[in-house]
């Protein structure tokens, strides 16, 4: 199945493909579901901070609200003095990870073949 099985017109917005894109789009937001992903758990944001070492605060904090406000996150806040804030990937965040992967696997193969030739 590809894109063109779902009706595609010349107009992504209205189509899956067009709605995944506009999910994951975005400097930061698949590196942020990866990095949770591939946490042990929940994270905090000044340890999402640390491991994405280049977003500002501003980007950081705008991106998981947009996460977040589309379902891809979760954020668990604790009634504690200092505040206490976690992330981690919902159900349908932890659902997109395959098709992440599936990047990350066809990047590697577009890599090793510029290195062949």
């Amino acid at each position: 199945m590809d894109i063109r099985s779902f009706g595609y017109n010349g107009d992504l917005k209205n189509t899956g493909f067009g709605y995944t894109l506009s999910l994951i789009g975005g400097k930061y937001k698949m590196i942020i579901l990866y990095t949770l992903y591939t946490s042990n758990g929940p994270i905090r944001y000044t340890e999402l901070k640390r491991v994405i070492d280049k977003i500002s605060y501003k980007s950081l904090t705008n991106t998981l609200k947009e996460l977040e406000k589309d379902q891809l996150i979760v954020r668990k806040e604790y009634a504690q003095v200092p505040p206490k804030v976690e992330y981690s990937l919902s159900e349908q965040g932890k659902s997109l990870i395959p098709v992440l992967d599936a990047i990350c696997y066809w990047g590697e193969k577009q890599l090793e073949d510029r290195k062949i030739n």
